[in-house]
């Protein structure tokens, strides 16, 4: 096996985490060299160290421990000058954050990867953008117990939707406003945000679905270049139904990119 190329420093190892390293382990040119975890009874594979903090030679940073990682360690790693990539893109909803993260970048001459996790059509989003979007709507679909814990749940009887496979828009309204209701499902709606319009015109909406499985993202997009409409079904991590499987192979693709010499 060849030396790798690419030392990467992981922020987080939950379920996320644990299967990036599990499937990253055989790349002969990608190596998880540190894991920042904050308890040190974390246990992590043989051959990486665990950390509390990034470490001051780290060569590329991986964020995939939720939102607070992003002010604790991505923050002062771009001021250090470390390139980090980052799966908690909802987090950029917080007012500020964005500009001090892109100062941090300015300062330590490091870059700053918004992945798109669980998303597709980013790609067509951003370069669409070049020439004018006039509106840019997500719907995010997913099994009625699927919101419980969220505001929709004080609000709709979930369980009688799922009971009757009825269904109810439980949100609408901008990127941003579902970013601050809905926390832990605004990954996707703020990159979709960041790519086009921004969080302030970019439509959401959420609904709690009794006909459905699956969790569904449906883009439709309207601009100079034409129209998209997009439509994905997503299947779960085993290790952690809520997160899904796109999620961890859209980080390892960007990975396998950074050590590629052909990237696509």
């Amino acid at each position: 096996m060849s030396t790798p190329s690419l030392n990467v420093c992981l922020i987080g190892y939950g379920a996320i985490g644990q299967a990036i390293v599990q499937r990253i382990a055989t790349h002969s040119r990608v190596k998880i060299s540190h894991i920042v975890v904050r308890s040190s009874s974390v246990v992590v594979p043989h051959g990486i160290q665990a950390v509390n903090d990034v470490p001051p030679d780290a060569q590329l940073v991986l964020e995939c421990a939720g939102h607070s990682a992003l002010h604790d360690h991505v923050l002062p790693a771009l001021q250090r000058g470390i390139d980090c990539a980052v799966l908690s893109v909802g987090a950029l909803s917080e007012v500020g954050l964005p500009e001090a993260l892109a100062q941090a970048a300015r300062v330590g001459g490091a870059q700053l990867h918004l992945l798109p996790g669980a998303i597709g059509g980013i790609d067509a989003i951003a370069a669409a953008k070049q020439a004018g979007l006039t509106a840019v709507r997500y719907t995010g679909r997913k099994p009625p117990l699927a919101w419980k814990g969220t505001p929709a749940e004080k609000q709709f009887d979930l369980k009688a939707l799922a009971d009757t496979a009825q269904s109810a828009t439980i949100f609408e309204a901008s990127a941003r406003e579902a970013a601050a209701q809905y926390p832990k499902n605004a990954n996707v709606a703020a990159t979709i945000s960041l790519a086009g319009l921004g969080l302030d015109a970019t439509q959401v909406r959420l609904i709690a679905d009794g006909s459905q499985t699956e969790n569904v993202h449906e883009i439709e997009m309207d601009g100079a270049f034409g129209k998209m409409k997009l439509e994905m079904r997503n299947q779960p991590l085993p290790d952690n139904p809520k997160t899904s499987m796109l999620t961890v192979l859209s980080a390892l693709r960007f990975l396998e990119n950074r050590a590629a010499g052909v990237v696509i």
